[in-house]
């Protein structure tokens, strides 16, 4: 194959890749509605089975932050796709998502080193979602939404990262 060939090719594929990088992030509002708060469920539903399995007071006391923070946000997405009249996913559907969302223990891990770990990760990709989402959008109730979620989400970052370094 040709240099000229392989140049063209490359730069096809890397246009490719940007597109699909892109499209991964222009999510509709229904779709960015559907996403958090499917995220939303699953740091809940992690942050219930956190709070019960955990001996540490810290874990507990991170978790019930989590769960106050991220059920406040979801009903405040429930009340903005009442608003702007998006069709919602049925809520089955968001909870099955939510289940495939929350992360699985492994035996070799304790629970709490694996909750705090996923945590970490799993809260990084809602920060920059959001913050994906406030620059994107052309919506005010969904930018007001990711503006006033993010504060949030980056102290939720920042108390996971305590106790990641802690353990």
């Amino acid at each position: 194959m040709s240099w000229m060939a392989t140049r063209l090719r490359n730069a096809g594929f890397a246009t490719l890749l940007g597109l699909c990088a892109t499209n991964a992030f222009a999510q509709s509002p229904a779709e960015f509605v559907n996403e958090a708060s499917a995220q939303g469920m699953a740091d809940i539903e992690a942050s219930r089975l956190a709070h019960q399995k955990t001996a540490s007071k810290e874990v507990k006391d991170y978790t019930i932050v989590v769960i106050n923070d991220r059920t406040t946000a979801n009903q405040h997405l429930a009340k903005i796709a009442k608003q702007l009249d998006l069709p919602v996913a049925p809520r089955e559907e968001v909870v099955d998502k939510a289940k495939a969302l929350i992360p699985e223990i492994k035996d070799d891990t304790s629970f709490d080193q694996a909750y705090v770990d996923s945590q970490v990760k799993t809260t990084q990709e809602a920060i920059e979602q959001l913050q994906q989402q406030a620059q994107t959008t052309d919506v005010p109730q969904i930018k007001a939404f990711a503006e006033e979620t993010l504060p949030k989400l980056q102290n939720h970052l920042q108390m996971a990262r305590a106790l990641q370094a802690s353990r």
